[in-house]
């Protein structure tokens, strides 16, 4: 079984080549038909169930079923690079090189000269040279910056078109104002919810994933505002 040497450390890479191979085969001429036809839009959904899973045996302290969960999450990763080798822009040797190198650079007490004894100085330290590094990366529009990136479709998109509206900011072709005033006329909480349940039905027997679906035209529509009040 092959070793790498990290440091003081060493790290058996066979079962993560193996993993990636077997990826790998999943996707290629004679793999499997479900694994070939998804993309990374299909996945997403994937990824919230597995990472709620997860949570679930750390919150009960289920060692045995976290580490089945875990390798679910493991196995979202390497789906996901493996699309991303498949189209041409980065493998999970990019990821994993990424990460590592992010918390070398991040560690300078660990990997460096830098002397932090304190739980409290690791996290400031972390935080300046997170804010250093944010400084030396493109920014686009600030309008939506503190949006939490995790939130729920749902809330994502209601998040988004409460600050077009509180702003009076101007809005694309994706938004329809006089259809949104039309209908919120006659709309109360339980015709929102059934319209939701409705839709969220109709999606099912579509094979749309409504999760993903909401969260993409959401981002359409920040999309379009950040560029329209790019040029304003």
């Amino acid at each position: 079984m092959p070793f790498e040497n990290v440091g003081d450390y060493t790290v058996c890479v066979s079962s993560i080549e193996e993993l990636l191979e077997t990826m790998a085969r999943l996707r290629g001429p004679n793999g499997c038909p479900w694994d070939r036809e998804q993309d990374h839009q299909s996945l997403a959904q994937c990824l919230v169930d597995e990472c709620s899973e997860l949570l679930e045996t750390i919150d009960n302290l289920d060692m045995e079923h976290m580490r089945e969960e875990l390798g679910d999450v493991l196995l979202q990763v390497v789906f996901h690079a493996q699309l991303a080798n498949e189209s041409g822009n980065f493998d999970f040797q990019d990821v994993a090189k990424e990460i590592n190198d992010k918390l070398i650079r991040r560690h300078p007490h660990v990997f460096g000269e830098e002397n932090l004894e304190t739980s409290d100085q690791v996290l400031h330290k972390w935080e300046q040279i997170k804010a250093a590094e944010k400084r030396n990366q493109a920014r686009s529009n600030h309008i939506f910056k503190e949006l939490p990136p995790a939130l729920p479709a749902l809330l994502f998109a209601y998040e988004v078109y409460k600050r077009i509206s509180k702003q009076e900011l101007p809005t694309g072709p994706s938004i329809d104002q006089e259809s949104i005033s039309s209908l919120s006329e006659t709309l109360d909480e339980e015709s929102a919810g059934r319209r939701f349940f409705e839709l969220t039905a109709a999606c099912r027997l579509k094979g749309i994933d409504p999760e993903s679906a909401a969260r993409r035209y959401a981002r359409k529509v920040q999309a379009e505002t950040e560029e329209l009040c790019s040029t304003t």
